[in-house]
C-alpha cells in the first residue's frame, strides 16, 4: 500500500506548513477552544499545501486533492489525509495518507488504490434522473427479501435523492459512475440510508452501502445501566437541560426530539418506566466516550473539532436495536422488546460512536474485509470505553452487549476472546471471511486485538473466564489493553484507507507499533504474531 517518493521531494511551502503543525503538536495542554481553532489552522494550512502535494505525488492535472484530516507526531512529522477528485468529481477509492517528516519531505504514501484513477470518459449515458430512477430500482427490489438478524429487511423504500456524477475507482477500472442516496425503513424499524453507485453508462450498480451504522445491536441520575453518576447539566436561569456544554454541547433528547429538561437537576431513576434513566445512560455514554478519546488519544471530539454530537433515545416502538448516523451527527437507542429494555449500555454507546470517529479517518467501507474492520474498530473501542469508564454496575469484559441479553439466554452479542462462540463470527481469516455480515467478519480482527492484548488460553479477567485459541497453535503473550489500544488507533487514524482489508491492516498495525514502541520492540513482534495467531500473514 505503499510507495516511495524520492527523499528530496519537500512540499513548497513546508516551512510555513512546519510552523502551523508545530502549534498544533503542542495543542494537549491547550483549551479545546484553542485546539479546536490550532486544529482548524492546520487543516487549512494542508489543504493551502494540497496542490503542491498533488505535485510532489507526481498526480496529473486534473487530479487534485482535497484535504480531509491531519495528525501530527510528538516528533513533527505529520500524516496528511486528502480525498481526490478528478475533474472535479469527487473520486470513490482516490483517498490516500501522505507521510512526511517534520521538514516537509514527502517519505510514503498510503492509498485506498494503485495506479490510475482516470475513467476512460467523462461524458455519462445516461442522465442524473436515469441513475437516480436506477439507483432506486434496485434498493426497492430488496423490500421483503430475507436478511440475517444483524440487518432486517426493508420494508419501505422512500424517494432518491439527486444523482452525483462521481469517479469509481474503488474496485474494477475506474470509470464514470452516479452517487445515489436511497432512504427507507427496515423491519425492526431502523431507518435506511442507502449510498448506491451506478455505473454512468449501463446503469450496473457497483456499490450499495447502508450509510446506518447499527450494532446488534453536574447533577446526579441514576440510568438503566449506569447506575448512580454525576453529569454535567446546563443551568438556563429556571430549568436544568440535560446538555454539557464542557464537551462539545453534548445533548440528550426524546424521540420527538425534545431536549430534557429537570427542575432540580436529578434525573431518572434506575427503572426502564422512568422516561429519564435511558436519558441518563445516553447522557452519560456520550461523555465517558469523549472523555475516552480525549484521556487516551487526545481526541476533542468525534470528528476532532471540539464539536459533540446529540444522543435520541425512546426511538421507535419495540424497536430492539441502536445506531449511528453521520448525516445527523447523533446516536439513536430503541427500547428494545415491549419498550422496556433499552440499548442504551455503556459499551454500545462506545461502540456506535466510534463509527463516527472512522467515518472522519480511514472512512473504511462497509462491506466486505473492510466492513469487517469498521465493525471491530466499533467493538474494540467501545470495549475499551467500558473498561475506561470502569463502573460497578458493569464490570469491563470483553464481552459486546452483554447486558442487553438480545439472545433471551444472557448470552452477549459477540465474544471477542473466541468470536465463533456467537455461532457466527470468524475466529480466523480465510479467503471466504469477506463474505460474511460486517457484524461477523469482525471477528478476525477482534480476536486479534484479545490476542494482542490480554495473550492466548485460559484466563479469568474481572471475573469473567476466557479461553482464547490461536490458528497455528502459537501460544501468545498480551501487551496490554492500553498499548493494544494506542497501536490500533495509529494504525486507524494515520495508515488505514477507506478500502484497507486484513493483509493491509496487519501492514497498517505494524507500521503504527513500529512508530510507537520501535521495530525490534516487544509490541512490534506481539503485533505480527497476534495476526499470525489469526491466520493474517
Amino acid at each position: 500500500m505503499k510507495r516511495k517518493l524520492a527523499l528530496g521531494a519537500v512540499l513548497s511551502t513546508s516551512a510555513l506548513l512546519a510552523g502551523a503543525i508545530q502549534v498544533a503538536a503542542g495543542a494537549q495542554a491547550a483549551t479545546a477552544p484553542a485546539a479546536a481553532q490550532q486544529r482548524a489552522a492546520l487543516l487549512a494550512q494542508a489543504g493551502a499545501e494540497a496542490p503542491a502535494a498533488a505535485r510532489a505525488l507526481g498526480l496529473p492535472g486534473q487530479e487534485q486533492l482535497v484535504v480531509k484530516d491531519a495528525v501530527v507526531d510528538a516528533d513533527g512529522a505529520r500524516h496528511l489525509r486528502f480525498d481526490r477528485t478528478y475533474a472535479g468529481l469527487p473520486v470513490l477509492g482516490g483517498d490516500l495518507v501522505v507521510h512526511q517528516d517534520a521538514k516537509g519531505a514527502v517519505k510514503a504514501v498510503d492509498r485506498a488504490v494503485q495506479g490510475s484513477v482516470a475513467p476512460a470518459s467523462l461524458s455519462p449515458k445516461l442522465t442524473a434522473a436515469q441513475a437516480a430512477a436506477g439507483a432506486h430500482g434496485a434498493v426497492a427490489a430488496t423490500v421483503g427479501k430475507s436478511a440475517d438478524a444483524d440487518e432486517p429487511a426493508l420494508t419501505s423504500v422512500g424517494a432518491a435523492g439527486g444523482a452525483e456524477l462521481v469517479v469509481w475507482a474503488a474496485s474494477g477500472a475506474p470509470r464514470l459512475a452516479y452517487r445515489t442516496t436511497v432512504e427507507g425503513m427496515r423491519a425492526d424499524g431502523t431507518p435506511s440510508s442507502r449510498l448506491v453507485v451506478t455505473d454512468a453508462a449501463t446503469g450496473a450498480v457497483l456499490s450499495s452501502e447502508e450509510q446506518i451504522r447499527t450494532s446488534n445491536a453536574t447533577g446526579s441520575g441514576k440510568g438503566v445501566f449506569v447506575g448512580s453518576v454525576t453529569l454535567t447539566t446546563n443551568y438556563t436561569g429556571s430549568t436544568y437541560q440535560l446538555k454539557d456544554n464542557t464537551r462539545g454541547g453534548q445533548y440528550t433528547v426524546d424521540k420527538n426530539g425534545t431536549l430534557y429538561t429537570d427542575a432540580d437537576n436529578v434525573w431518572g431513576n434506575g427503572s426502564a418506566s422512568n422516561g429519564q434513566s435511558a436519558a441518563v445512560d445516553a447522557q452519560y455514554g456520550a461523555a465517558a466516550t469523549w472523555d475516552f478519546y480525549k484521556s487516551t488519544f487526545n481526541r476533542n471530539g468525534i470528528k476532532n473539532n471540539g464539536v459533540g454530537a446529540y444522543s435520541k433515545v425512546h426511538y421507535g416502538t419495540n424497536y430492539v436495536n441502536a445506531f449511528w448516523s453521520d448525516s445527523c451527527f447523533c446516536m439513536t437507542y430503541g427500547d428494545g422488546s415491549g419498550n422496556t429494555h433499552p440499548l442504551t449500555a455503556i459499551d454500545v454507546a462506545g461502540h456506535e460512536m466510534t463509527h463516527g470517529v472512522t467515518s472522519a479517518t480511514a472512512g473504511l467501507n462497509y462491506s466486505g474485509e473492510s466492513g469487517g474492520l469498521n465493525e471491530a474498530t466499533s467493538d474494540i473501542f467501545g470495549t475499551m470505553v467500558e473498561f475506561y469508564a470502569n463502573l460497578p454496575v458493569d464490570t469491563p469484559d470483553y464481552l459486546i452487549g452483554e447486558r442487553l441479553n438480545l439472545n433471551g439466554n444472557g448470552t452477549p452479542l459477540r465474544y471477542m476472546d473466541k468470536p465463533s462462540k456467537d455461532g457466527a463470527s470468524a475466529d480466523y481469516w480465510s479467503s471466504t471471511v469477506g463474505n460474511k455480515d460486517v457484524h461477523y467478519s469482525s471477528g478476525v480482527a477482534n480476536h486479534f486485538f484479545y490476542l494482542l492484548a490480554e495473550g492466548s488460553g485460559a484466563k479469568t479477567i474481572n471475573g469473567v473466564s476466557y479461553n482464547s485459541p490461536t490458528s497455528n497453535g502459537s501460544t501468545l503473550t498480551g501487551i496490554g489493553r492500553a498499548k493494544a489500544a494506542q497501536i490500533w488507533y495509529r494504525a486507524l487514524t494515520v495508515y488505514m484507507t477507506s478500502t484497507t482489508n486484513y493483509k493491509a491492516a496487519r501492514t497498517a498495525t505494524l507500521n503504527a507499533a513500529k512508530d510507537l514502541y520501535g521495530s525490534t520492540s516487544t509490541e512490534y513482534k506481539a503485533v505480527g504474531a497476534a495476526w499470525s495467531g489469526v491466520n493474517v500473514s
